[in-house]
């Protein structure tokens, strides 16, 4: 029987203490083990930034890819072998900046992987500039008079664009962060869960405290997350009340599932020793 050892790596993370980090990285562990994978049938694909350290920290195969390219090569190790599960671990500004069109295409495709979002509003490993998730005016570095956009929310942007999971947990709540993510790996499409992670180094704003004073739970309000519509009007909320929880759920087919040429066995299993390419070797000569 596996347990949170099992995918705890020999090196220590090496965050800030107190990064809500620590939490996600918490409750990804413990989703695996509720789950009863081992680390040999889970795929981890990273971006770049504060959480795609996690590569380092959790005991699995994993992938670090190219800042902002995580999810192309998911996507890809999923097409390759869709019976283990993929997932991403990314942060908002691997994810929306450098990665957003990606995202996006990700949301319509409606590939069978699973992306935790690191939502802390900066980009921490870079030591605090402003993030695509920045609020308006706030004060950075890289903005010492304000940032002038609008902030890009990820839930909005999942649930227009297509997605048919979409998810927020809070990273000083693992244990309900789990639950969500559990819930995003067992769904079948493209699951996405955007985690509240206070910076404790560069954004002394969006803190713990500050936080737990707004933040509340969907289904304590009896909502029910089958209509895009009421999805979006809670996905705006921000400031005093903060929801967490699942927003948006929908079953449609898989990007994989409109794949014929994966439908009899995983690409992987597939023999290929007598396949000829030779005339399509002259196409290009």
């Amino acid at each position: 029987m596996v347990s949170v050892n099992d995918f705890t790596s020999p090196i220590f993370p090496t965050w800030c203490p107190g990064c809500g980090d620590f939490g996600i990285w918490a409750s990804i562990k413990n989703a695996l083990v509720s789950m009863d994978f081992e680390p040999h049938n889970v795929m981890m694909v990273y971006g770049v930034g504060c959480s795609g350290n996690m590569c380092s920290f959790i005991n699995a195969y994993g992938f670090h890819g190219l800042h902002g390219r995580a999810i192309p090569v998911a996507e890809a190790i999923k097409i390759a072998n869709h019976e283990i599960p993929v997932i991403v671990v990314g942060g908002d500004g691997d994810l929306l900046g450098e990665g957003l069109s990606h995202f996006i295409t990700a949301c319509r495709g409606n590939p069978n992987i699973t992306v935790i979002l690191h939502d802390n509003q900066v980009y921490g490993l870079t030591t605090g500039q402003t993030a695509p998730t920045s609020d308006k005016g706030f004060k950075s570095k890289s903005t010492p008079l304000g940032v002038i956009e609008v902030r890009l929310n990820p839930l909005v942007t999942a649930i227009t664009q297509g997605a048919t999971y979409v998810a927020r947990g809070f990273a000083g709540d693992p244990t309900y962060t789990t639950k969500l993510i559990v819930d995003g790996i067992k769904h079948e499409g493209f699951s996405f869960v955007n985690v509240l992670q206070p910076c404790v180094s560069f954004n002394h704003i969006h803190t713990y405290p500050w936080y737990r004073e707004r933040i509340y739970k969907l289904e304590e309000g009896n909502y029910t997350p089958h209509d895009s519509t009421k999805a979006y009007e809670k996905a705006i909320e921000w400031g005093d009340k903060i929801p967490l929880g699942l927003f948006y759920e929908e079953n449609k087919d898989t990007y994989q599932d409109d794949l014929p040429q994966i439908k009899p066995l995983p690409l992987v299993k597939q023999n290929i020793s007598n396949i000829d390419i030779s005339e399509l070797y002259k196409e290009f000569i």
